[in-house]
């Protein structure tokens, strides 16, 4: 099951694992390459680019399949050094680069002229439409079932991923509530190239998380997110502990983003995923998680994924067309 998105991007298969913060490590990020897929190590979850440049080394040295850096850039008093970061990839010779968060555009002449291939994600048709124009290679677009971060306009996949497909002529990844064949099958009926999986892949043998983490996954539902930074606008949808639910009621009674900042503090989110207690901070997590029964090897899922898709076209969908 090849698509544009596989011949764009250069891997065998049309799934992507996406940059997540304390996740997209090197262990992780091979394991999905070596499966065929594409996987994304996440820039800033190394201290420094020169972190960056030796975790990329890391990941070589475990596969010699393409695999790219996410580069997630977000409005900060004190910003990361981002162009440093980009640097590195670019030195690197990473050959994708998936772009989050703010505009990309300072960033794109420099991987254009690099030749490496940009995939930008995006929570609406608008955005994805601007990031065309700008030149990107592909666009990854994400609905509102997702984990982080999805925007503000509250539209899911079902709708969101043929308006932008309308739209949209370059390579599209659906991202967001994709976790099994079903939903790959799903994403490519309508109108896109593949799929975005994060909260997936957490749930992993490969994973560089504890496995507190991962069976919290495999017993939640689809219930058990919430969304915070709603009044703030700035909505992100995380795995619902007593932490989201102090912030959400903190916010709600007219509270400030200030009197939730030791609550939300990524430090505190990475504990999570090092020390395996679900309640020490904030950690996200997608709808999808209703879908995630089991943990197994990345290879294992990819496998089953693309396998699965294929039977479905095949039997069941191919069986319902009557000449």
């Amino acid at each position: 099951m090849r698509t544009r998105f596989c011949e764009v991007f250069g891997v065998e298969h049309p799934v992507a694992q996406g940059g997540m913060q304390w996740v997209g490590r090197a262990e992780l990020v091979a394991a999905v390459a070596e499966a065929g897929a594409l996987g994304f190590l996440t820039a800033l979850t190394q201290p420094t680019p020169e972190d960056l440049a030796k975790e990329i080394a890391r990941c070589r040295e475990m596969t010699d399949k393409p695999f790219g850096v996410n580069l997630t850039i977000l409005p900060s008093i004190d910003p990361p050094p981002y162009a440093e970061y980009r640097d590195v990839i670019v030195e690197s010779g990473v050959p994708v680069v998936e772009t989050a968060g703010s505009n990309p555009v300072e960033h794109l002449p420099v991987f254009r002229a690099a030749g490496v291939k940009v995939l930008h994600k995006c929570t609406s048709v608008r955005h994805a439409v601007k990031a065309q124009e700008l030149g990107v290679d592909g666009v990854s677009i994400d609905g509102f079932e997702c984990a982080g971060h999805p925007g503000e306009d509250d539209i899911p996949g079902l709708v969101l991923i043929p308006a932008a497909a309308e739209k949209i002529t370059v390579p599209m990844l659906a991202s967001g509530g994709f976790g099994d064949a079903r939903g790959l099958v799903a994403a490519l009926a309508l109108g896109a190239d593949g799929i975005n999986m994060g909260t997936r892949f957490v749930a992993t043998a490969e994973a560089p998380v504890h496995d507190n983490v991962k069976q919290a996954l495999v017993q939640a539902t689809e219930r058990d997110t919430d969304l915070i930074f709603r009044p703030l606008r700035n909505t992100a949808r995380v795995a619902s502990n007593s932490v989201s639910r102090e912030v959400i009621e903190i916010l709600a009674t007219g509270g400030a983003f200030e009197d939730v900042r030791d609550l939300v503090a990524g430090a505190r989110g990475r504990r999570v995923y090092e020390e395996g207690d679900p309640e020490l901070g904030i950690w996200s997590a997608g709808l999808v998680q209703g879908l995630i029964h089991d943990v197994p090897t990345v290879a294992e899922l990819v496998e089953r994924i693309v396998t699965g898709a294929e039977e479905l076209v095949r039997d069941r969908l191919g069986g319902l067309v009557r000449s």
